[in-house]
């Protein structure tokens, strides 16, 4: 007859949750810090989601405004702003993906190849500082420097371009300027992360190369290159799914009323569908969400396409 193990006997303190919660208490506590805030700040707020599907009114408050289904989806996709909005995003997203984001992994392969420490850091520190510039002192130069008059403006006066108000063209040399803005301000903090990725790279196998007689491309190449492709490959797939997001600071900076053929885009759109003097916040809950809707789908797209071409995904 085979014994049984007495409740005694298999019972071990360390099992349990009161000693785990004793041990781990900090840990616990520093976590429930960030909990806390999605919790409050992101999650709580996703109620909000469902005014897109209501007439929403202030005084009727979010469950006693009347409910309209899709209508307010309907009346986003027939307005005129709005087809403007979204070409614009469009536009402004596949210039942030290709010359917004080669850029910084450009740099940060470039500093990596200084050999000279010190210069490395200072080239480094100069190129990650306008990142810390508050946006509306980005833009604030960037009105200046490109207004009639400004410096840039009479630098491109030397290559035969007219001086005017660059800012004020309604034309899609907006997108441009919003985009090296953006490089301008973000490629240097940017290209720390594959700085890092760089300099944590094998040393062992750069000398092993040496000794075969590899250049300094080759070693480039063949092994630095190789060595970051799945932080690049990450970085990537999380940009495609947050492209569609980003760029409001700027834009709303920047843009005015003229313009807002080539410089409106879905995030400034939705802004100004809640805060104008239409105050339909129905509507620009909707926008908000076809926003994340987008950027969902675009970062299971990139995740899939990622890894069919490199064999390596976020999940």
């Amino acid at each position: 007859m085979a014994k049984t193990k007495s409740k005694s006997a298999t019972y071990n303190p360390k099992n349990t949750w009161k000693y785990d919660l004793k041990k781990n208490g900090v840990l616990y506590l520093i976590f429930l810090i960030p909990f806390t805030f999605l919790l409050i700040f992101k999650y709580i707020p996703m109620v909000g989601i469902l005014m897109a599907f209501q007439d929403y009114k202030v005084a009727k408050g979010l469950f006693d405004s009347p409910w309209v289904g899709l209508d307010k989806f309907q009346e986003l996709f027939a307005g005129a702003q709005f087809g403007y909005a979204f070409r614009n995003t469009v536009y402004m997203a596949l210039l942030n993906l290709t010359l917004g984001f080669i850029i910084p992994v450009i740099l940060g392969l470039l500093i990596s190849q200084v050999r000279n420490k010190r210069r490395s850091r200072v080239v480094q520190t100069i190129t990650y500082m306008p990142y810390f510039v508050a946006p509306v002192v980005v833009c604030t130069l960037a009105k200046e420097f490109l207004k009639e008059g400004g410096a840039i403006t009479m630098f491109l006066t030397m290559f035969g371009l007219p001086n005017q108000n660059w800012l004020a063209v309604n034309s899609p040399v907006f997108w441009f300027i919003n985009c090296f803005l953006g490089i301008w301000q973000g490629a240097g903090y940017g290209a720390i992360v594959y700085i890092a990725a760089i300099n944590g790279i094998d040393q062992n196998l750069y000398e092993a190369a040496c000794i075969d007689g590899a250049s300094r491309w080759q070693r480039l190449w063949n092994i630095t290159i190789p060595s970051i492709v799945p932080l690049v490959v990450m970085m990537f797939t999380m940009q495609i799914g947050l492209v569609f997001m980003t760029g409001f600071d700027k834009v709303l900076l920047l843009y005015m009323p003229t313009t807002y053929e080539f410089s409106d885009c879905l995030s400034t759109y939705t802004y100004r569908m809640a805060f104008s003097s239409g105050n339909d916040f129905s509507l620009s809950t909707a926008s908000g969400l076809l926003q994340s809707i987008i950027g969902t789908l675009l970062l299971i797209f990139g995740n899939k396409m990622s890894e069919k071409a490199t064999k390596m995904s976020l999940f």
